[in-house]
């Protein structure tokens, strides 16, 4: 174990992980029992997939985040849902993604579609599924595309940065096969590019800022860097005294992360120059313990987190560009071990708490998806804009022809403040008809929808779909007519025109009705005290 030092300078220095309390978390979910060292969880804004057990084929769940996330003053609009689908325990009958013919081995949500994730599998395939925007009523076994190239397993999926429809996988072929998704095709044969330089299974896959370099770390024990359109290794690593398992690029820097194990067996995480790697610029043993460490950049911050597989331990750096580069902050501990672990995207997390980084970890001790939220602590309420600066938006840059014909762009960058840049995802794709109708587990929820439905003629809907923007719009106009008649110009701040702006509206009005609670209790307790005190100092005043 390699010295700290005590005291640095930081604005990140304080940063504490804070757990999600019982009703927050997700119980009762069924976690895959595979062996792969992989993270068999994906996070966006609006759901959370983890990889599950199932019987005769590989599955998925596709849960939705904010479920259950509701005030009681709007509990009326949203009980009907909440008897079903709620943060808590997970009905056992809960629908799944399935279609796969083996153990599903990793899905990643597409970051320009919040409704799309691929998924592959043991079954030598890998499948795009679109994700419905109405609660998943029965199992999802119909995807919109399959790719099919591999002759082995396929391990790994990584889609890129900053082009649309552009999907990297690799598999127990030892090749890294490039597709184009921009095709009519429902069935994919054959990738735009196949990379045959690895002489052994991929473990690990990660792209620069722009996805103009791919890195891989192999079981061959080297890591290589590779021009991902040419196919051309540009730097390999032979170093001997670092076996990699996870490698990734660190932002802008310039500078390559690898996890793995040393000479001795400790688990050691690895820095190296991506221009050059013949040796790596520092290494850090950690501990002797046997699972893999999962690492995770954040650009934004400089901050590094690594996350060890089997225990419960979160640690966390700043990287800079400068000796030494690696500085430890501190560690999040916790009794529960994570076996797979999901980050939601800087898009999707809660700025008027100060939090910078969010994780959910797989317990498959208790079957247990908990939050683990990494919090700044600030006293002010405001804004912090020193600690979100503009970060990659749900927008790509460039189109899957213009960037297999040779261009680079890095990501469209947005603010993170309330209220400003559109922050979710491009408009919603359309309604895809289903080939039954809607079929809700509550019967109660059934009959609700039907009498809505029938009144004005449109198809059964969700309450979470429909009640929440319509109660949204109708707060607007409130607001409107109060802009109004304080000579206010209503047309200065025009009304969100999608039903993903109003949602996203709705839910940030549900945060500040919770943070002014907060505020309120504080205030009460405050003033208790206040009132304790003064009675102490009469009772002593008496004395004398």
């Amino acid at each position: 174990m390699s010295w700290h030092p005590q005291y640095r300078s930081s604005k990140f220095r304080h940063v504490f992980g804070k757990p999600a309390s019982k009703e927050n978390c997700y119980d009762s979910v069924p976690i895959t029992r595979s062996v792969h060292d992989n993270h068999f969880c994906a996070v966006n804004p609006h759901f959370i997939a983890v990889v599950t057990e199932c019987a005769g084929g590989g599955a998925f769940l596709v849960i939705p985040l904010h479920q259950g996330r509701v005030s009681s003053s709007s509990k009326s609009l949203f009980s009907l849902e909440k008897d079903i689908f709620k943060t808590g325990k997970l009905d056992p009958h809960y629908p799944k993604v399935c279609g796969h013919r083996g153990n599903v081995l990793d899905i990643k949500w597409n970051p320009f579609d919040d409704f799309e994730i691929a998924s592959c599998s043991e079954d030598a395939t890998i499948k795009i599924w679109d994700i419905p925007k109405q609660l998943l009523a029965r199992n999802l076994t119909a995807c919109r595309k399959e790719l099919v190239a591999h002759s082995r397993r396929v391990g790994l999926v990584e889609w890129h940065p900053t082009a649309a429809n552009i999907l990297f996988s690799s598999g127990y072929d030892y090749k890294v096969m490039v597709w184009n998704l921009d095709t009519k095709e429902s069935v994919i044969m054959s990738p735009v590019k196949t990379i045959n330089c690895h002489q052994d299974v991929i473990l690990s896959m990660s792209f620069n800022t722009n996805g103009s370099l791919l890195a891989t770390a192999c079981r061959d024990r080297k890591i290589r860097v590779l021009d991902p359109r040419a196919g051309a290794v540009l730097q390999e690593a032979s170093y001997k005294g670092h076996r990699a398992n996870k490698v990734l690029f660190l932002g802008n820097l310039k500078k390559l992360l690898s996890t793995g194990t040393s000479r001795w067996n400790n688990r050691q995480v690895a820095l190296w120059d991506q221009d050059d790697l013949s040796v790596p610029l520092t290494e850090e043993d950690l501990d002797g313990s046997s699972g893999v460490l999962f690492p995770f950049y954040d650009a934004d911050t400089n901050m590094l987190y690594v996350v060890g597989k089997g225990d419960g331990n979160i640690r966390y750096y700043e990287v800079s560009a400068d000796k030494p580069h690696l500085n430890y902050l501190t560690e999040y501990r916790s009794y529960n071990p994570q076996k797979g672990i999901g980050v939601m995207p800087k898009r999707g997390l809660d700025v008027s708490s100060c939090e910078i980084f969010r994780f959910y970890k797989l317990i498959t001790t208790k079957s247990l998806i908990e939050p683990v939220s990494m919090i700044v602590p600030r006293r002010s309420e405001s804004y912090q804009e020193d600690i979100y600066p503009p970060t990659a938006g749900a927008q790509p840059s460039l189109t899957a022809q213009e960037w297999l014909s040779g261009m680079n762009k890095g990501p469209v960058l947005v603010s993170l403040r309330p209220g400003s840049e559109l922050l979710s995802t491009r408009p919603l794709p359309p309604e895809r008809p289903l080939s039954n109708p809607m079929a809700p587990t509550s019967p109660l929820l059934f009959n609700q929808r039907e009498k809505l439905g029938a009144e004005d003629g449109r198809r059964p809907f969700s309450l979470l779909e429909e009640k929440a923007p319509r109660w949204a719009a109708e707060h607007r106009l409130e607001e409107k007519k109060t802009w109004l008649t304080n000579g206010f110009d209503i047309f200065e701040c025009p009304p969100p025109k999608t039903e993903n702006e109003l949602l996203q509206m709705f839910y940030r009005q549900q945060d500040e009705i919770r943070r002014l609670r907060e505020l309120v209790t504080q205030r009460e307790v405050q003033a208790k005290q206040l009132e304790l005190e003064i009675k102490n100092l009469r009772m002593g005043s008496e004395r004398f």
